[in-house]
């Protein structure tokens, strides 16, 4: 198996701006840590109400890093134009709901194909890469390949939630199992939502997933020990196995 990758989250950099209104801390500044404590992207939520990382942001990231941007976005026509004229590394296609705190789960494919197909060829015409952040579920990534995505982002919070060793076993069989069913697909495949330091080997130890990421428990690590060193105990962790 290939070295797994890491793709940092930085939202939460963002969020800790808006706070105050103010220009600090600044994502870029982030972005060029995280990046060079070793980790393989950045990846920023353009969410519709703007409510932490903005256009101008993803703009200036865009310019910024050396890595990858990954832009985890809605599929509203809005979100889908900035995505072709920024033109980022990947798009991550997610479901967004306006109160919502973080994502709550995966996009439903198989109940939206036309509309999701339609916003992957667009995303793909531009040069973007496509992912799709759905539930480890075997009809979701059937439609994901049928849509034509490039990769899967799996949604690992029912995981990182399970209230016991059985739930999150039982959890951890789902992962492998859509895991295995995207290679053969012919997709690449992620995960992310909810990891943490102390959950995080037990996913990076599926022999399929290729990519974990990360972002709320590094920034608040972070808080404590540093950004250079949150990221760099985080790569340890999924890479010493």
């Amino acid at each position: 198996m290939s070295r797994l990758k890491l793709g940092v989250n930085i939202d939460h950099v963002a969020t800790l701006r808006q706070a105050r209104g103010e220009i600090e801390p600044d994502p870029q500044r982030a972005a060029r840590m995280v990046e060079q404590a070793g980790a393989d992207g950045i990846v920023v939520h353009l969410r519709e109400d703007r409510r932490h990382i903005n256009e101008t942001d993803v703009r200036k990231l865009k310019q910024a890093i050396t890595t990858q941007l990954n832009l985890e976005m809605s599929i509203a026509a809005e979100i889908v134009d900035l995505a072709v004229d920024i033109k980022p590394d990947q798009a991550t296609l997610v479901p967004e709901k306006r109160k919502e705190l973080t994502t709550e789960g995966g996009l439903d494919v198989a109940a939206g194909k036309e509309e999701i197909g339609e916003a992957v060829k667009r995303l793909q015409k531009e040069g973007i890469k496509v992912s799709l952040f759905i539930n480890p579920d075997d009809i979701q990534v059937e439609a994901a390949a049928e849509v034509g995505a490039d990769i899967i982002e799996l949604h690992t919070g029912n995981f990182a939630n399970a209230a016991d060793e059985e739930s999150r076993n039982q959890q951890l069989e789902k992962l492998t199992r859509a895991g295995d069913l995207a290679v053969k697909a012919g997709l690449i495949v992620a995960a992310g939502h909810g990891l943490n330091y102390q959950n995080v080997r037990q996913v990076a130890g599926i022999k399929d997933i290729g990519e974990l990421n990360i972002g709320h428990s590094i920034i608040c690590r972070a808080v404590f020990v540093g950004l250079d060193r949150a990221v760099r105990e985080m790569l340890e962790l999924i890479r010493d196995i």
